[in-house]
Order: structure tokens, then C-alpha cells, then sequence
């Protein structure tokens, strides 16, 4: 890695310089994210995940630079125009910004008002007009009248020196970083309604005639914005006062007041009205929905990371249902592996109304089965299928749960299912994930392109790129940080696996298959293409429960063994007394273990889990219940104090599902009884939440809610 990256990246996160190296370093060589962070403490000076991906993208960012350094570099020595001075400049740019505006005037471009005066010799006129000299406009044009080159009076000319004018305008350096500068500054962002698009476009009708500077408008607004636009329900204008502007070119390019300043002066503003305030709104365009974007994927991303960590009910007996009205409820029995034992269709609710029959068929599995919990997905008739069975007396030992279901139509068919359930219908393999994504969530919205469960906002107009990458960042980082039972999990879970990735996790799958379960973690080597590197890079990240060595279902890393044994070995006790008796780790002394390789760092890390062995960092599960007799909008009351589940976090608020089929806003102002500057600061998506109704719109299916006093 060049060790410029390395000095720039420690300069501007303020990090060690050989921390940045080390990362760089091991990034290069394979290694991932979840890896260096968890098992290579000593080089990184215990860097969290976030610090290492800030490395590893702007290291990126430089190279990308990089890149296009050289390719301006190379496009403008190819047209013979590459000075020393010019060469120095581009080499000291740090921004792409600062090198694109070095490029301009060489980049190739169509023929221009511009380029056609150049053609018809009226370059040194422009010249002559911009030294704004002694010189009569009118008596220097006359020399450059020629009807064979179509410039036919005195007027023509001077046009055409004008355009060249105005082109150098857009084009200087100094001039496009004043405009720079004020349009974000004082650049104003204006809407206007298209005419007949007032119902058409009724969502969007506080944008229709909306007035905001740019550099207070929030991420969301810009987004709903744009949406708007671009469904051509408004028109869209970024710009500062024209006046404010021209003030600040005039004092550029106009020099007192010879017979020449007033056609520098029009040439000027032609400049900037035609070519350079367009050519600044589309780069504040760009740069507004890049920042925009990048605060709504990191909303999204922190969402999918609540999401996905939410307390897991664990391996339990399941009876899942995706409830229906006129086709039925589907139910699956699943197994406390998640496999699928048996399933059926019921119809307690109205057209068919076979409550009685339901019921019986209801009890029946709970008791063949010993069923120990019941989930049930919260769409279409979910919370009258969570009445039906809460009052078919099924016992206080099964709980009843409303399981989230976002997304389980988009597992029930894809490819994934599919490959599952080849016999089964779609119905049944939504059944299936509602159930599963209630004993493991991780485990089942892996399966799920995350940006189809349904916690984020304007995800399908922010860069999916950026979006991709940001997702499956967070996914690889939550998989890891939980670790993987690699005897039972899916092949999608063990694609998030560090180091491994679909084709190796295919291959585990397919050894296991065959050769039934894993013994030891060494036993992965024996797996098609699982190499050493591959091999250190995943194995402290997959759990083998029940195996002859104890550490093989914990976090501790095969690396670190022989370092367990040692401390066994000095307290003459095996590995799983150390485990298990607290008062034997007491008398371990760390220090004692210290290597060239092997810091205390690492040593705590090992101790850490020494205590509590594979230990399932998310949060213990926790039964919740919807209001009762509360199961349409209809049935709120203002003033109503309800029992909450929160859906999706934003910058202006949280969604929080009361049960009535449509979510209700907490606005940031409502969340507490202080200011709030970020959501997340007070709850999390899953969190149970206490909310007091404040307003109901029927009409327009809005529900605001407050949190304040509850």
C-alpha cells in the first residue's frame, strides 16, 4: 500500500500510523473486517469494526484518486497542453472535485457556442475584449468581419468573442470555487407544483410550492424531494440570489470602466446564467443526494443492525401462521432445528368462519407436537388470528407472539425457498420463515435482501452501490459477532461467515451432508477448498456445540489453543474446569502469557470467553402483547396509552406498530421530555415501547404518536 494513503488516512482519523499500516496490510492480505477487529488487536491497537471499514474506504477513495489523477494527467499530455505548473498543480489536488475543475477547459467536449467562434478566428477578439483597454469594442470587431467564415457586422463578432468570454468564465478555477462556495452556502432549494398533478400527487403536497436553504434541508426532505421530481409531480430548482453571484464574478473578471467592460460584463453573466450556475446546480444536485444518501443508509444500515440482533426465542417446538381471511391461515409445525414437520390450512375467520374446526385443529398439533410457542405474522388478519388463539385456551405454558413479516413474501419466492421447500407453496414457506425468524431472526432475514425487510426509507433511490455494500457490511459484521452453529446453519448464514462467502459455504453444506456433523473445527480443512487461509480467517466465527474440545464452541480462535492448555497445563486442571470455575481463572495471570505475537488484548479476549463460552450476545427474549379489543385504526381513542413494538427508526422520528395494521409515527419532538437529536439516542428497532395516541387520520392512514409522560 503506498505510504502516502497511509500518512493521509493517519492524519485525517488521527490514528497511530502503524495501526493504519497493519490494517492496510492485512486487508491486503485477505483478511476481513470481522477477523482483524475480533483477532488482531495488537496490530490494530484494538480498532472496532467501524474504525477498520473507515480505513479500508477511504484507502479506496485515495486509490480511486488516484486513478483519475492519472487519467487527466494522460489526456491532457496527449493534447500537447501539459506544462510544469500544470503537471504540479493536479499532482498537489486532494479533492476530485479541485481536479475535475484543473481539468475542464482540456476536457474533450461537443462543439460549443465557443468552440464555433473559435472556429471563425474570433479568439483574439475575446482577447482583446477582456484586457478591457483603451480599445472601442465596435472598432476591434470590425477587423474579424468575414461573410466566408459566416461572421457578417461588427455585432456578430462580438457575440462570438462574448460566447468564448463566457466559456472561460464556467471554466476558471477561481470563479467555479466562489460559485462553489455559494451555492452551498446560500444556494435555496424551490419547488413548484406541475399544473393537474394535484391528485396525482396528494403525498407529496407539502412540496408543492416549498422554499428551504440547501444547507438545512435534512437527508429525508431532499429524498422525498427528488421522489417527487422524479415522478414529475414538481419542478426543482437549486440557487442563490443571481445578484449575490454575478457581484462576486464581476469582481473577478470586470477591471474598471473601459469601452470594453460592459461586453466582459454581458459575457459574464451570460457565463454564469447559461453555463455555470447549471453546471453548479448539478453538482450541489450530486452532492446534496450523496450526503443524503449516505445519512439514510446509515439509518437503514443502524435499523437492519437492531433488526437483525433482536432477542432470539431460541430452539423451541413452533406452530407458526400466516394469517388470511378468504384463503385461510396457513400453519407450519416446526421442529427446534426450524425443520418443517407438518402443515396445514385453517379458517377461523369470516368468509368460511370454521372457528370451532380451527380450534380443534389448532389443539390438536400443540399437543402432538409439544408445542412450546406460536408466532404469528402481523399482515392481513394477523391480530384477529391473535385473538382466535389466545381465547382457545392452548395453556399458559405456549406463548403467543406477533412476529414482524416484512419480507417473507420476497423469502416465500425466491430461489432460496425454493431450493428449501421444492414441493411447497409459497404459502407454507412464508409460514416457515414467520416461525424461524421468531426462534433465530438472524438467521432467517440473512435469507432476505435487506432492503426488503422493511426498515429503511427511500431505499430504492439512495445509490444501491453504496446501499449493498453498507448492508451486507452490517450483516457480516452482526453473523460474526454472534457466531455460527455450523452444524445446523443455512447455507445463506454461512455465506456471511468470514472468509467464506456462497461457494464455500456450499461446500460445508454439502460435506455435512454427507459426512454428517462436524467433531472438531480442524474437521473444516477436510472440506473441497477450504484452505488454511480460509480456515483462519472463519473459524473462531463457527461454534460446534458438544465437541470433544470444549473451546471448539467458543469464540476463542484455534491460534489461541495452546494458550488455553498452557494455563490449564499451570493450574494442573483441564479446559473445561477452567470454564467452568471462576475462582481457577481468578488465579491467571495474564502478563504471564504475553508473546511477540500474542498481547494482553488478545489474553482478556480469551478470559472473556473463558466465562462464558459461546454466549449468545443478543438480548434475552421477551413475550409481548398487543392491546386487547385494539385491532383497527377505528378502535384508537386520543389519549389511548398502548403497549408498542418499534417497526422502523428515522431521522425525524420512530414507526412504532400498536397492532392496527398500520404504524404509527412517534415524532422526534414527542419522544421524550428533552431534546432529541438522533432517535436512536432513545430507542431501537424490536424495542417494546409504551406510546399515548395523539392524533388519528383516517383518511390519509396516519397515526402520531407521543412517548412523553407514558
Amino acid at each position: 500500500m503506498d505510504s502516502r494513503y497511509i500518512d493521509t488516512i493517519s492524519s485525517e482519523l488521527n490514528t497511530a500510523r502503524r495501526n493504519v499500516a497493519a490494517v492496510l496490510t492485512l486487508l491486503g492480505e485477505g483478511a476481513t473486517v470481522p477477523f482483524i477487529s475480533r483477532y488482531r488487536k495488537e496490530a490494530t491497537g484494538s480498532m472496532d469494526e467501524v474504525a477498520i471499514q473507515k480505513i479500508r474506504d477511504r484507502a479506496k477513495q485515495l486509490k480511486d484518486l488516484d486513478e483519475r489523477r492519472q487519467t487527466i494527467l494522460n489526456s491532457i499530455e496527449d493534447q500537447g497542453k501539459l506544462t510544469p505548473e500544470l503537471r504540479q498543480r493536479i499532482t498537489a489536488s486532494t479533492t476530485l472535485t479541485a481536479l475535475e475543475d484543473l481539468y475542464l477547459p482540456y476536457r474533450p467536449k461537443r462543439r460549443t457556442r465557443a468552440t464555433i467562434a473559435r472556429e471563425k478566428g474570433l479568439e483574439p477578439l475575446a482577447n482583446i475584449l477582456q484586457r478591457q483597454d483603451r480599445t472601442a469594442p465596435e472598432e476591434a470587431a470590425r477587423r474579424f468581419i468575414d461573410p466566408e467564415k459566416e461572421v457578417s457586422d461588427v455585432e456578430v463578432a462580438l457575440a462570438g468573442a462574448r460566447d468564448i468570454i463566457a466559456e472561460r468564465v464556467n471554466e476558471d478555477e477561481r470563479a467555479r470555487t466562489k460559485m462553489r462556495r455559494i451555492f452551498e452556502r446560500e444556494g435555496t432549494i424551490k419547488t413548484k407544483m406541475v399544473r393537474g398533478k394535484e391528485r396525482e400527487g396528494a403525498k407529496y403536497r407539502d412540496y408543492f410550492a416549498w422554499e428551504e436553504k440547501l444547507s438545512r434541508a435534512p437527508s429525508h426532505r431532499l429524498l422525498a424531494m427528488r421522489r417527487a421530481e422524479k415522478e414529475k409531480i414538481i419542478t426543482l430548482k437549486i440557487q442563490p440570489e443571481e445578484d449575490r453571484a454575478l457581484d462576486q464574478l464581476d469582481r473577478l473578471f470586470l477591471r474598471g470602466h473601459g469601452p470594453a467592460t460592459d461586453q466582459v460584463a454581458q459575457a459574464v453573466k451570460d457565463g454564469y446564467k447559461r453555463l455555470l450556475a447549471p453546471s453548479m446546480e448539478t453538482e450541489m444536485r450530486l452532492n446534496s443526494k450523496k450526503q443524503a444518501d449516505e445519512e439514510a443508509i446509515r439509518v437503514f444500515a443502524e435499523n437492519l443492525r437492531q433488526l437483525l440482533l433482536a432477542a432470539p426465542l431460541g430452539q423451541k417446538n413452533v406452530l407458526a401462521l400466516d394469517p388470511g381471511f378468504r384463503t385461510g391461515c396457513k400453519v407450519v409445525v416446526l421442529d427446534r432445528q426450524g425443520k418443517l414437520l407438518r402443515n396445514d390450512v385453517i379458517y377461523p375467520h369470516p368468509p368460511q368462519s370454521r372457528t370451532a374446526h380451527a380450534a380443534a385443529k389448532v389443539r390438536q398439533l400443540v399437543k402432538e407436537f409439544k408445542i412450546e410457542a406460536v408466532a404469528v405474522g402481523n399482515g392481513t388478519a394477523g391480530r384477529e388470528t391473535e385473538s382466535f388463539l389466545r381465547d382457545i385456551g392452548l395453556g399458559k405454558e405456549v406463548v403467543v407472539v406477533m412476529v414482524n413479516e416484512s419480507g417473507a413474501s420476497v423469502y416465500s419466492a425466491s430461489g432460496v425457498a425454493r431450493e428449501e421447500f421444492p414441493t411447497h407453496d409459497v404459502t407454507v414457506r412464508g409460514a416457515v420463515s414467520i416461525g424461524r425468524r421468531l426462534m433465530d431472526p438472524l438467521a432467517e432475514l440473512v435469507k432476505i435482501d435487506p432492503k426488503s425487510i422493511g426498515v429503511g426509507q427511500y431505499q430504492h433511490d439512495v445509490d444501491q452501490t453504496a446501499l449493498k455494500k453498507s448492508l451486507d457490511d452490517v450483516v457480516e459484521s452482526c453473523v460474526n459477532g454472534v457466531g455460527v452453529e455450523v452444524n445446523t446453519a443455512s447455507k445463506q448464514l454461512l455465506t456471511y461467515v468470514s472468509g467464506l462467502g456462497p461457494s464455500l459455504a456450499a461446500n460445508i453444506v454439502a460435506y455435512r451432508d454427507q459426512n454428517g456433523p462436524f467433531r472438531t473445527r480442524k474437521e473444516l480443512l477436510k472440506v473441497a477448498r477450504l484452505g488454511e487461509k480460509a480456515f483462519q480467517q472463519a473459524a473462531g466465527f463457527l461454534r460446534i456445540r458438544d465437541a470433544g474440545n470444549p473451546l471448539d464452541a467458543s469464540a476463542v480462535h484455534p491460534e489461541s489453543y495452546h494458550i488455553v492448555d498452557r494455563m490449564a497445563q499451570d493450574l494442573g486442571c483441564t479446559i473445561r474446569d477452567l470454564m467452568e470455575n471462576a475462582e481457577l481463572r481468578k488465579q491467571i495471570r495474564p502478563q504471564n502469557y504475553v508473546t511477540d505475537t500474542v498481547g494482553l488484548p488478545t489474553l482478556k479476549d480469551i478470559l472473556k470467553e473463558l466465562a462464558k463460552p459461546g454466549r449468545d450476545p443478543r438480548d434475552q427474549f421477551e413475550v409481548f402483547q398487543f392491546q386487547e379489543g385494539v385491532e383497527e385504526m377505528s378502535d384508537l381513542e386520543i389519549g389511548m396509552v398502548l403497549p408498542g413494538i418499534v417497526t422502523n427508526i428515522t431521522r425525524f422520528g420512530a414507526f412504532v406498530d400498536i397492532g392496527v395494521h398500520q404504524d404509527g409515527l412517534v415524532h422526534v419532538s414527542e419522544m421524550a421530555n428533552r431534546y432529541v437529536r438522533d432517535p436512536n439516542e432513545v430507542v431501537k428497532v424490536a424495542q417494546k415501547v409504551q406510546v399515548r395516541v395523539v392524533e388519528v387520520d383516517l383518511d390519509r392512514k396516519r397515526i402520531a404518536l407521543s412517548m412523553k409522560n407514558v
